[in-house]
């Protein structure tokens, strides 16, 4: 018997975080940027819930999310689609607007599904060099010709913590051509309070050539359910649902996105606890030469450039003590680990390591 023939795509594999290790060993995951306080009271209600109707398929267009989310960010019901996370929405945006020959523009470090999904339809994907681990607005511009559709960016970025003000944002959607589409994830706007920051959803809600993809599985912690939804002009949004799955997002994943965006008190404490020990953490990281960016998502992207120890060393040593951060190398950044922002006792069992570890001499 012979394997039928398929298509050999030529793509890196994403690799999510590590989040075990050998011989079942218990943990400190602070590799994947979910959320350090888990999940809202509201949603472990939900969970407890035995009525749950599971055996009937879900609201294939998550009815009562959307008009939920309308109302929450005062935008239009019919301009939004939910997805099995914002990654499923990525790539059925590739698969709309792309096809072989296309041209992709992303930023060099920048999160890994933009280039895959894109590769995938048979586009071909451009990086536009960034400065000092900044997106840098003038390199995209450079990048756009004829061959090019859609411009993602996620702002901040993930994996390098920087962003684009709303200045440099509203400029580079001035400079594009018109008929390129610049797909903003909003995914850590939650997090950020810098008064020179906008989102793209407020920046973008009624411009056409914008698409906005947001997420419930950061600030909300419901990255295990794999819910997210995106927004964009009525026309995008009709043709996604023309080639959407039927039931994407399940039912739980629904309720629960429902009762997390009412719980404004765990948002409020979710964005305090980030701010505080972001601003610890990353104090204590500069006493031992290793630094990172301006705080902005739930995470921080740590250069060992001037520190005595390098990034590889630091990350077995880390391990050997069950604390995971992720490698940047599939990024193609040298020398730097991603820190998520723990919950308090895993901050400071991660703290304590680092200083038995610099002290180790």
């Amino acid at each position: 018997m012979a394997v039928p023939t398929f298509k050999k795509i030529d793509i890196d594999t994403y690799k999510p975080g590590k989040s075990n290790l050998k011989k079942n060993r218990l943990v400190i995951k602070l590799s994947a940027n979910e959320s350090a306080l888990g999940l809202s009271p509201r949603v472990k209600k939900i969970l407890k819930q035995k009525n749950l109707t599971i055996p009937k398929y879900p609201d294939s267009k998550c009815r009562e999310l959307r008009n939920k989310i309308s109302k929450k960010f005062n935008c239009e019901y019919n301009k939004i689609i939910c997805g099995s996370g914002s990654d499923e929405i990525i790539q059925m945006l590739c698969q709309l607007f792309l096809k072989p020959g296309d041209e992709v523009i992303v930023p060099q470090y920048s999160f890994l599904m933009y280039r895959v999904y894109s590769k995938i339809v048979g586009a071909r994907v451009i990086f536009s060099r960034e400065k000092s681990f900044k997106v840098s607005v003038d390199e995209i511009i450079n990048k756009v010709n004829k061959k090019t559709k859609i411009v993602f960016l996620a702002n901040p970025n993930n994996p390098t913590g920087t962003y684009l003000d709303k200045k440099e944002l509203i400029n580079l959607r001035r400079k594009l051509n018109k008929k390129v589409l610049l797909v903003i994830d909003d995914a850590y706007q939650e997090y950020m309070i810098a008064k020179e920051y906008s989102s793209g959803l407020d920046l973008f809600k009624k411009t056409e050539n914008v698409f906005i993809l947001r997420t419930f599985s950061k600030i909300y912690g419901l990255a295990g359910l794999r819910i997210g939804w995106g927004y964009g002009h009525k026309k995008i949004v009709d043709a996604l649902y023309n080639i959407k799955p039927p039931f994407n997002v399940n039912k739980l994943a629904q309720f629960c996105a429902i009762e997390s965006l009412k719980d404004k008190n765990f948002i409020k404490k979710s964005i305090k606890h980030n701010l505080i020990w972001n601003n610890k953490i990353k104090n204590e990281m500069n006493k031992y030469g290793i630094f990172s960016n301006k705080i902005s998502a739930n995470f921080l992207l740590l250069n060992f450039n001037n520190c005595r120890f390098s990034a590889e060393y630091i990350r077995k040593r880390l391990e050997n003590k069950g604390i995971l951060l992720r490698e940047m190398k599939s990024y193609g950044i040298k020398n730097c680990l991603r820190l998520t922002i723990g919950n308090s006792k895993e901050n400071k069992i991660f703290l304590k390591a680092m200083r038995l570890i610099i002290k180790d001499v």
